[in-house]
């Protein structure tokens, strides 16, 4: 039979805590997540990246490594509104620099988690994490013999992060990184980076984004007049993929919506204007796994981005 104890042992639980209401039907996150077993119907599994090398390599604010905890407190006391179950599947943690020891691990960590049919949300950490999420996904997909999926990453982020990784891999290469293992898989390589700040990206990255044929679209593009127009670009490119890979930076908020991150958004993008676009990913049929990268709890102003990035997690789960 299989085994009903804690895949980690070390899952630490603590944070999910807070109110209980007497009312039918009032149940919250923290009254329903679990320890993942190696028995659990396939569901939702929470799996943090405690790490923020990359981010130290690349001359940002350190504190993501903080951020599994900090989002784990915020989601739970949020209304549960889900058929099927969720499960903590503990931390993965860098120790020290050991960023690449570190993005192996979760990579280990995500393939079964995707073989036995969970949709892993990747807690993070710095955007590092990126690479680690693809590689866990690329591991499933070639036990599962697909020879050359078409896997659609999809970035909210104000940053490329395209930077070259020869100099030095970091919070700022990983999606050069995911080009590089694309091609030597032989896949297609289809990514997609929305929100996108000129003021932060230089005419390299630029350039390199046009010669990898990257969908982009700029903070100024995202307008509520405009928002139609940026839906059917996304519902093109979704239609391309087989699969979707859905990755946010927490940085492609304004400053005022999410002050806890390593490099705060002088413009941004809205969250009213990111959530319509996240809900037809999640629809789609196609999104295979999701994390949420830079969130910094040192520097977060009353939670305030923590509670962002919990109302995120709590919208790509939504499926009453």
């Amino acid at each position: 039979m299989p085994s009903e104890t804690p895949l980690d042992n070390a899952i630490d639980m603590t944070p999910w805590q807070g109110r209980t209401d007497p009312e039918s039907h009032s149940e919250r996150w923290h009254q329903k997540v679990r320890p993942l077993t190696e028995s659990g119907a396939p569901g939702c599994a929470l799996l943090g990246f405690a790490c923020d090398a990359g981010v130290a390599r690349n001359q940002g604010r350190v504190g993501a490594a903080e951020g599994p905890a900090a989002l784990r407190q915020a989601l739970a006391p949020l209304a549960w509104h889900r058929r099927d179950p969720a499960y903590d599947a503990g931390d993965v943690c860098c120790k020290g620099d050991a960023m690449e020891d570190a993005q192996q691990a979760l990579a280990d960590r995500l393939t079964p988690l995707l073989n036995v049919g969970h949709r892993p949300i990747i807690l993070g950490g710095g955007h590092e994490v990126a690479y680690a999420s693809w590689s866990g996904l690329a591991q499933h997909l070639a036990s599962r013999g697909e020879t050359a999926p078409r896997v659609g990453i999809i970035n909210f982020d104000a940053h490329f992060d395209l930077r070259d990784p020869a100099h030095v891999r970091s919070s700022g290469t990983p999606f050069s990184q995911i080009a590089d293992g694309s091609q030597q898989r032989g896949w297609p390589f289809c990514y997609a980076c929305l929100g996108v700040s000129r003021a932060a990206n230089t005419r390299a990255l630029f350039n390199r984004s046009a010669e990898l044929g990257v969908l982009v679209r700029e903070d100024r593009d995202f307008d509520a007049r405009y928002l139609d127009a940026i839906q059917r670009d996304l519902e093109r490119f979704i239609a391309r993929c087989d699969h979707l890979y859905l990755t946010i930076d927490l940085d492609v908020l304004p400053a005022a919506e999410a002050p806890g991150v390593s490099a705060p958004a002088a413009r941004g993008v809205s969250l009213a204007l990111i959530e319509p676009l996240l809900e037809r990913i999640r629809d789609s049929g196609k999104l295979r796994l999701a994390d949420l990268a830079e969130l910094n709890p040192r520097h977060d102003i009353d939670g305030r981005t923590a509670r962002v990035a919990a109302r995120l997690v709590h919208l790509l789960t939504l499926n009453d």
